[in-house]
């Protein structure tokens, strides 16, 4: 699903950003939204959509505390409206840099008066990205140190190349999923989520063989995934392997004729359509106790070999 350019959203270095490196993979983190934005194999290769404002601004956003968009772009809690945007806060915000080691860094943002115009919850939110061998793990920990539940969604947004620096066209990658999917997929419709469902195009249930005319209406949404990895790439060639063990909701999305495909990981998703109401009833919330946390994480592992993929 879509979000609007960042002033991360350049096609080349990032400043401010903190490299951190394994012997398999390398990758870059910008202050600004916490956001990844450049992830290499050994070789230098580069893995990550470039954030070439031509197509989409965006390279790795951090979606935070919604998911998708509100009715009217309107948070309301306890009869008052506050303007949040598609996805929300996060990616807009510069955050604090907590701990930086060789191979990995965490990053901070806190409620404060502006995030509070927007979102009026306290929060702590840690993100660390961290490299050992070939996987990236990404986790973001959400606390609430108020005295009422927080309600709060998350999601990872990255955008890979498409194709991948390995060989092979657009046309010859494939997602394969863990598990065959054979529930129906819903759209945003306005940046909701739609009403109405519609089969699940993937081949035998596993496969999804992307083109530019899927993402026509926008992004694939799988409101209850059975899978919990996708991997992605061409039958034979390297690879990678998108893990989400404990994020419910999955999204892809591209635009068409762009040379990126975004594999999403979410905990939550938009309003429904025709969806109102106080937004602690919202569908799709954690809802993390006084004095808690959360961890909301996804990985993506290198690939010397994505294996055999039959459609």
């Amino acid at each position: 699903m879509s979000v609007e350019p960042a002033s991360n959203a350049t096609a080349g270095k990032v400043e401010g950003a903190v490299a951190i490196a394994s012997d398999h993979l390398s990758a870059e983190v910008a202050p600004l939204g916490a956001e990844l934005v450049r992830l290499r194999d050994a070789q230098g290769r580069e893995l990550l959509w470039n954030g070439d404002a031509a197509f989409w601004g965006g390279r790795a956003p951090l979606l935070f505390p919604i998911v998708g968009r509100l009715p009217g772009d309107e948070l309301v809690h306890e009869g008052r409206s506050y303007k949040m945007l598609q996805h929300g806060l996060a990616r807009r915000r510069v955050f604090t840099l907590v701990d930086k080691g060789p191979s990995s860094v965490t990053f901070g943002l806190d409620a404060d008066a502006e995030t509070r115009e927007q979102y009026p919850f306290d929060f702590a939110l840690r993100v660390t990205y961290a490299l050992a061998d070939a996987t990236l793990t990404i986790t973001a920990t959400v606390s609430n140190p108020g005295d009422a539940p927080l309600p709060a969604s998350f999601g990872f947004h990255p955008a890979f190349r498409w194709p991948l620096p390995y060989g092979g066209t657009r046309a010859q990658h494939r997602l394969v999923f863990e598990k065959a999917e054979v529930a129906p997929i819903h759209r945003p419709v306005g940046g909701l989520l739609s009403a109405a469902a519609e089969p699940t195009p993937l081949v035998h249930g596993d496969v999804l063989e992307p083109t530019d005319a899927m993402f026509e209406r926008d992004a694939l949404i799988f409101t209850e995934p059975r899978s919990r990895h996708i991997r992605f790439g061409v039958s034979g060639l390297p690879g990678l392997e998108v893990a989400f063990p404990g994020m419910p909701q999955l999204g892809i999305w591209s635009k068409p004729g762009a040379p990126f495909l975004c594999i999403e990981p979410w905990y939550g998703y938009a309003s429904p359509e025709g969806a109102s109401g106080d937004f602690v009833g919202k569908p799709g919330l954690a809802h993390i106790p006084p004095g808690g946390a959360q961890d909301f994480a996804m990985s993506v592992r290198w690939l010397p070999d994505v294996g055999r993929i039959e459609a």
